[in-house]
């Protein structure tokens, strides 16, 4: 994946879709995890401080080095990166990962609200369009919170979460107008690093003493879930804009329930099916449009530092 080459608009809907996929999984390694008797900032933890060590390789391997610029990623996006994943990942104690996730899916509307409201991106009729058919989409694979009354801290968390997401997705991408998908990555994955392993140490959570199946766990998180994933969705980002990649990864839910049939014995429904059909057809349509042209946030200008 060659930063200097051009991105197109269909590479870059690849590059998103296999983030998305990327953090779909995260519920599942955390699963697995916090059932093998780890706790949750434990887990979170290790995961930021693997995917960060990762990713310093990665740039010092390329002949890059972190630099001051990136001192601002690291306090924002980290901090608000280690909220996203402790707030939505607790909300699991009050209410259902399906009732989460009908919640927390609903940040592809708020930022496409605030790309209005900013004047940021057009809301063509296309993308209009594309998110009310991945929103129904979800609604099929999820469902609808159902009848009973909700614990409120549960809808509360859930909420402010996809709130929070929605903030954050347009945040990163103007951050990394002026650094490469590599080091944003690494600055984010540090920030929640340093910010999750203050919270450790003041509710002393922090141990190496995990069972070998949640080490296991944690390594596909810090690989696969963050390290890869912000790698190739950062990089997508920036092609795209925030609201057509927040509709492109809203196949995220599909591929959790996917995951979940595999690797929890959760039942695949019909409905998950076809939600994940319209999902990928919010996809398709977007790409077909040529009115929707990629939105490349970096610079036009030529810049002779290496990236």
């Amino acid at each position: 994946m060659n930063p200097n080459h051009p991105v197109t608009a269909s590479r870059a809907t690849l590059y998103v879709t296999l983030g998305a996929c990327g953090f779909g999984a995260i519920s599942i390694f955390v699963a697995i995890a916090t059932n093998a008797g780890a706790s949750l900032l434990n887990v979170l933890y290790w995961r930021y401080v693997i995917a960060a060590l990762v990713l310093l390789l990665v740039m010092v391997r390329g002949g890059g080095r972190p630099d001051r610029r990136g001192f601002r990623v690291m306090m924002t996006a980290g901090l608000v990166q280690s909220l996203i994943a402790v707030l939505s990942l607790s909300a699991l104690r009050y209410i259902s990962a399906a009732t989460l996730a009908f919640l927390f899916y609903t940040y592809p509307a708020f930022v496409a609200v605030l790309a209005r409201i900013r004047h940021s991106e057009p809301l063509t009729p296309a993308r209009l369009t594309a998110l009310m058919v991945s929103l129904v989409g979800i609604f099929l694979m999820i469902g609808a919170p159902g009848g009973a009354a909700l614990h409120p801290t549960g809808v509360f968390l859930a909420i402010i979460s996809a709130v929070m997401y929605a903030l954050y997705i347009p945040m990163i991408n103007g951050m990394q107008r002026e650094l490469t998908p590599l080091a944003t990555a690494l600055y984010m994955t540090t920030g929640a690093a340093v910010f999750l392993g203050f919270a450790g140490l003041a509710r002393a959570e922090l141990t190496i003493g995990l069972p070998m199946t949640a080490w296991w766990s944690v390594l596909a998180l810090a690989l696969l879930c963050t390290a890869g994933a912000f790698l190739v969705f950062l990089r997508g980002l920036g092609v795209l804009g925030p609201v057509r990649t927040a509709i492109v990864s809203t196949i995220e839910p599909f591929f959790t329930a996917t995951l979940g049939a595999l690797f929890l014995k959760q039942p695949m429904t019909t409905s998950t099916i076809a939600g994940g059909g319209l999902i990928a057809a919010a996809v398709v349509l977007l790409q077909r449009k040529s009115n929707d042209a990629p939105i490349d946030s970096r610079p036009k200008t030529q810049d002779p530092r290496p990236q």
